[in-house]
């Protein structure tokens, strides 16, 4: 299996997407993350789900976690709220890394060897041209993993 015959279609959002946007994409869609584009398309970062979560999260209930416990629902529902007004771009974290970017021809082992030292829920896929590249797709950790266990 080759990076081109796993990459499929993949939502993204753009660096100037509302926050609350992604965050109901990748909740509807139950995606692991979502790759951001620039201005042209072009892969620019993967925003996982679990960095949304933690900017929901006040600081100083991670700093204390048995504060959570003593949070009221009615405060609880009004989490959300902390991605109200914020960019896409603003959730990325400042030390943003690009996204994960796997050769058409790279194998399974490759694209997975690439998924695990990154620690990234998701690689890009392009096919390198003359002077560009072309986005062919994107390869989740869950779908190698399923494709992986067909094999087996």
């Amino acid at each position: 299996m080759r990076a081109r015959d796993l990459a499929a279609a993949f939502p993204s959002v753009a660096l100037d997407s509302p926050a609350l946007d992604a965050a109901r994409l990748l909740a509807e869609q139950k995606l692991p993350g979502v790759l951001v584009v620039d201005e042209s398309g072009a892969p620019h970062a993967v925003l996982p789900a679990s960095r949304l979560v933690q900017l929901l999260v006040p600081a100083y209930v991670v700093e204390d976690p048995a504060l959570a416990a003593v949070v009221d629902e009615r405060h609880a529902d009004r989490l959300c709220r902390a991605l109200a007004g914020r960019s896409v771009a603003d959730c990325l974290p400042r030390e943003r890394q690009e996204p994960p970017i796997a050769e058409a021809d790279d194998t399974a082992l490759e694209v997975a060897a690439l998924m695990a030292r990154e620690r990234s829920p998701l690689v890009v896929v392009v096919q390198r041209e003359q002077h560009s590249s072309r986005t062919l797709g994107v390869i989740t950790a869950s779908y190698l993993l399923d494709r992986l266990l067909k094999v087996t």
